[in-house]
């Protein structure tokens, strides 16, 4: 038996802080407990204490000295470490969030402050149907990217007041499990092909009542309304140590918002954090092409990617395009809900474009022959003093390597050079105006990297050579399934760029209501006057005219993906043993090294090379070992190591991802890769 004393003696006194909205009731609890304790017997003996009728379901205890949940209820408080000085708060798990969307609209909702970001991330694509959550992510401004925002601010007379969607009565937003067949390919969606949003059907699978219908639209369409002014107010990186300020702030995807120092009512940003769109089908992803959409052109706008000047009035042709359309939309929206899609016949075109393939007859014809290419292009070598050397050769593709020889004759014999092409950088020089069709060929060697430039006589000559030298650089031969399409789409995007003035279109700027600074960067703005720019962005928009809203939309995001700086992520290190700071790209199936004051990569290491890679959290270092014994190891200098870590497991576990098992995502497989052991 034990006598009361010193039963005594084992308690002792826990102050528990209550976030209640009961002002009539005090926030501070001191409760008699003991070491045995567990917090579900600690969470009950509160709740009693408390003497409130109400749902406490969503409650659980923030330890904030050790910034952690506590949500092994079943542990007890000598398990957990709880000791008499911790400060124990008992308060909601889901809290109000802002979020900045890509198409820079601000939603309010409801998201889980105690699970993992991962898992957050996810409930809240549910909430604003976006497929393929693992591609996103949050991201907390930098306060590098919020000074110049600051600045213009105090400017400025009148603030603007932002338009904020309110989401806060969603299903999942109220902390209530997510519908587990949301994405179910029995259900096939149906999105209006004109203007992209869903049609009513529709709507009923993912939320209810004619708000969340509203807010899907506002979500799914875009409404590119941005002026010089507003453009002038947001941060546009001018150097590559500044686009590393934007990649800075990501948070970590194994760890809580409320681990993160993230408050209720913050405001972060959704973004887009993976450029490995998987799946992307205008039937079930409205939303998502859209957001993908307004990230591509608002990082064309703010210059955060470099485009040629052709480019740029591609893109701002589509999206001029987009500006005349949605008028005529928004009157037909409403017609469009009343027609029905079969759904049998809806599964069946969606086959048909979601299957990949080329011709059937093909097939044998593909295992059979071994693709090569052989044609007279000219080579180009750069010398001292700004010379360059160019030279016609006879040039053969093979595998992944180019041989070039003096002529078609000599072709038998030993060639003059032979270049492997796995692992290099492939960058396009193109300006169709002038008929110049060059690819510049930057190949790994001991002492950095070789640059070979190859110029090309046509269009269709370069996009059969640029496609088998990309397919290369990743290590896949002309015999990959990918090349036919690789050509096409590069033959498509050259067509977008083939435009010549017509008397029509010469006589329209003066006709048309159109502001043109509103679709071009900073950069192109100065360059030309308003007329100008008006001209030539109807001389390109003749090519896109006939597109529909989505199919735009779509090819706004293949001309975003064939730029060269496409899908890179910049952040300032130090590699081990330099004396120099240096830039390190991180792309979806590589890590440059790249020179920080001129911008030329220096090497490229491939993730399909790499054996291994880890962190030493002591000193924060990323050391990653690559085959044919090549070791690089490198400090971060402008974000958390960790940061870099988890994007090269993040983009380990996406190329992991089939279409064969695309329903469910291995959660556990995404921490083991990303998480780390700090």
């Amino acid at each position: 038996m034990v006598s009361s004393t010193e039963y005594g003696s084992r308690t002792w006194e826990l102050l528990l802080t209550v976030d209640h909205q009961h002002e009539d009731v005090k926030n501070e609890f001191p409760l008699q407990v003991t070491g045995d304790l567990h917090v579900g017997g600690l969470m009950l003996k509160l709740v009693e204490e408390i003497k409130i009728a109400q749902d406490w379901s969503d409650y659980a205890f923030w330890w904030e000295q050790k910034k952690c949940w506590l949500l092994k209820t079943h542990w007890t408080l000598d398990k957990w470490g709880v000791q008499a000085d911790a400060k124990l708060i008992f308060t909601t798990q889901h809290k109000m969030l802002r979020l900045r969307l890509p198409n820079m609209k601000t939603v309010r909702l409801k998201v889980s402050f105690s699970s993992t970001v991962f898992r957050a991330v996810s409930d809240i694509c549910k909430m604003l149907n976006i497929r393929r959550s693992e591609e996103l992510s949050l991201l907390k401004q930098s306060e590098g990217t919020l000074k110049k925002k600051k600045k213009k601010d105090k400017n400025s007379k009148e603030p603007a007041i932002e338009d904020i969607i309110n989401l806060s009565d969603s299903p999942v937003s109220s902390g209530l499990p997510a519908n587990a067949g949301l994405y179910s390919k029995t259900m096939t969606p149906v999105y209006d092909p004109v203007s992209g949003s869903p049609a009513s059907s529709t709507i009923t699978w993912f939320s209810d009542g004619s708000s969340s219908e509203q807010n899907c639209s506002i979500l799914a369409l875009s409404h590119p309304t941005c002026s010089p002014e507003m453009l002038a107010e947001m941060y546009q990186p001018r150097t590559l140590a500044d686009k590393a300020k934007l990649n800075a702030g990501w948070l970590d995807s194994s760890r809580s918002l409320m681990e993160q120092g993230v408050l209720e009512e913050d405001q972060l940003l959704l973004r887009f954090k993976y450029y490995t769109f998987f799946d992307l089908n205008p039937k079930y992803d409205a939303v998502r092409i859209n957001q993908i959409y307004e990230q591509a052109r608002w990082a064309i706008l703010l210059e955060e990617i470099d485009c040629t000047e052709e480019e740029m009035l591609i893109f701002a042709a589509l999206q001029a395009y987009h500006v005349s359309k949605l008028s005529l939309s928004s009157e037909t929206q409403d017609s469009t809900c009343e027609s029905e899609v079969d759904e049998v016949e809806a599964a069946l075109s969606n086959l048909e474009v979601t299957l990949e393939g080329g011709n059937k007859s093909n097939i044998l014809e593909d295992i059979t022959d071994i693709p090569k290419l052989a044609d007279n292009l000219k080579l180009v070598r750069p010398k001292k003093l700004a010379l360059k050397a160019i030279k016609t050769y006879w040039f053969v593709f093979r595998d992944t390597s180019i041989s070039y020889f003096k002529n078609k004759e000599s072709a038998q014999g030993e060639p003059v050079e032979k270049l492997n092409l796995k692992g290099c950088e492939v960058v396009p020089d193109v300006n169709v105006a002038a008929k110049k069709f060059g690819i510049k060929l930057l190949i790994p060697v001991a002492d950095g990297m070789n640059e070979v430039y190859l110029r090309c006589d046509n269009e269709d000559q370069y996009a059969r050579w640029m496609a088998a030298c990309v397919l290369a650089s990743k290590g896949r031969t002309m015999a990959d399934s990918s090349y036919q399409p690789e050509v096409q789409k590069i033959l498509s995007f050259l067509q977008m760029k083939n435009w010549t003035m017509s008397s029509q279109a010469a006589s329209e700027p003066e006709n048309v209501d159109m502001k043109p600074e509103c679709f071009v960067s900073p950069r192109y703005i100065k360059k030309f006057k308003s007329k100008q720019l008006t001209a030539r962005i109807l001389e390109a928009h003749q090519n896109v005219s006939q597109m529909s809203l989505v199919e735009a939309k779509l090819r706004f995001i293949q001309a975003w993906q064939s730029l060269p700086e496409f899908g890179l992520s910049y952040y300032i290190v130090r590699f081990k043993g330099s004396k120099k700071d240096d830039v390190l790209g991180v792309s979806y199936n590589r890590l440059i090294r790249i020179d920080m004051a001129t911008g030329d990569p220096i090497t490229t290491w491939r993730f399909s090379n790499m054996k291994q890679w880890n962190v030493n959290w002591e000193i924060r270092q990323v050391a990653i070992e690559f085959d044919q014994n090549v070791f690089i190891a490198f400090t971060c200098l402008s974000a958390d190591c960790k940061i870099i870590h988890e994007y090269i497991g993040g983009y380990i576990f996406l190329s992991t991802r089939s279409k064969d098992h695309n329903e469910t995502l291995d959660e556990e497989l995404f921490h083991k890769l990303t998480g780390g052991q700090e």
